[in-house]
């Protein structure tokens, strides 16, 4: 027998689809299921400025959708944006009962939408497989009650937990199978960001590589001290996505020739506080919902002691590198208690483990 948590896992399956493209909106799959148990249509938000899932799912459906139950994976929008609401159009296509899986946390809607569906008599049910959909959809709600993008901390370890044999030496770990699994996670981002520190070490071009992604990828440097050079790699590929050098006013200031040669190289210099959390709010003018920090190790312990890591993958290799090797991290500790593991995958000779940080449920 099929039941609610089935279609609702199904609207989930298309909500998952819009993963790296929906931004500055969130991933929404719905599925219209007619009165004798048959889907009826299906849809999901393809990109900012298009139709909701909603809409989509009530297209494909047409007249089926009279006394129909609609599954959604996030409360439906009463508000005019780029869109017309979504209550409105589900009202009058005679739906009869709306199962939603979590509450926008959106200020302008928030339990409205549920509201305006109620009044119209419609049946509403709030909250199957919601942890599910709040995962999906976790930069989203972090970018609406905290004001900054998601913060996914990557990193590729040794089985002694060192990312690099010494600093600044560039230390390759991990399999070809590893390697592939990040490039999907670049593409499942907004942005892809380091330190300057990894940039003069491994001079990497952060580009999404052997898998598609329709949108340009933001590359973001967090460089207090301008160290970045000209000349750098990634500044010569602008045709896959901006670069962003988050610096301070005091560096700037500072070294003035080092701030124009590389807005000539195509940089944009955006001259923060120096304060993480604040300076992160700064890219979500640039829709960046889901940040990827690959590192360094410096950059990862301040992103840590900063409470702004939301999320972590990390991936160990089967080598030792020893004792004058950099730690994981800086060597800062990352209490178990504060993680909640997600997933263990076998990635050729690597393990590559996912975690949620406590707290951003």
């Amino acid at each position: 027998m099929v039941t609610d948590a089935d279609h609702m896992r199904r609207a989930l399956f298309h909500a998952r689809r819009g993963e790296g493209v929906t931004t500055p909106n969130p991933m929404v799959g719905a599925v219209v299921v007619a009165p004798d148990g048959i889907v009826a249509g299906y849809g999901r938000h393809p990109r900012a400025g298009d139709a909701h899932a909603e809409v989509f799912a009530l297209d494909a459906a047409g007249d089926r959708a009279r006394g129909a139950t609609l599954y959604v994976t996030l409360e439906p929008c009463c508000h005019v944006g780029r869109t017309g609401p979504c209550t409105r159009r589900i009202i009058a296509a005679g739906i009869r009962r709306v199962v939603a899986a979590m509450r926008d946390p959106n200020p302008l809607v928030s339990g409205k939408g549920f509201d305006q569906l109620r009044a119209s008599g419609i049946q509403v049910d709030v909250g199957l497989l919601e942890d599910d959909a709040a995962r999906v959809n976790r930069a989203f709600a972090i970018v609406q009650t905290e004001g900054r993008p998601m913060v996914i901390a990557k990193a590729a370890t040794s089985i002694d937990s060192r990312i690099a044999a010494a600093p600044g030496v560039r230390t390759p770990l991990t399999s070809k199978e590893a390697n592939r699994r990040t490039q999907r996670l670049r593409a499942a981002v907004d942005a892809v960001g380091v330190g300057s520190g990894t940039v003069l070490a491994d001079d990497p071009i952060l580009t999404v590589r052997d898998c598609y992604r329709p949108r340009p990828l933001v590359r973001v440097i967090f460089d207090r001290r301008l160290r970045t050079p000209p000349h750098a790699r990634l500044l010569s590929t602008l045709a896959s996505g901006p670069v962003i050098i988050l610096t301070t006013a005091e560096a700037a200031a500072e070294h003035p020739d080092k701030a124009r040669a590389l807005t000539r190289a195509g940089a944009t210099l955006i001259e923060g506080s120096g304060a993480l959390r604040e300076d992160l709010r700064t890219l979500l003018r640039f829709d960046v919902s889901a940040l990827l920090l690959e590192g360094g190790a410096e950059m990862h312990a301040a992103a840590w002691r900063a409470g702004v890591i939301d999320r972590v993958h990390v991936v160990v290799a089967p080598t030792a590198l020893g004792e004058d090797g950099v730690k994981f991290f800086d060597g800062v500790e990352v209490p178990m208690s504060q993680l909640i593991p997600v997933a263990v995958e076998q990635l050729g000779p690597d393990r590559w483990m996912e975690a949620d940080v406590h707290g951003h449920r």
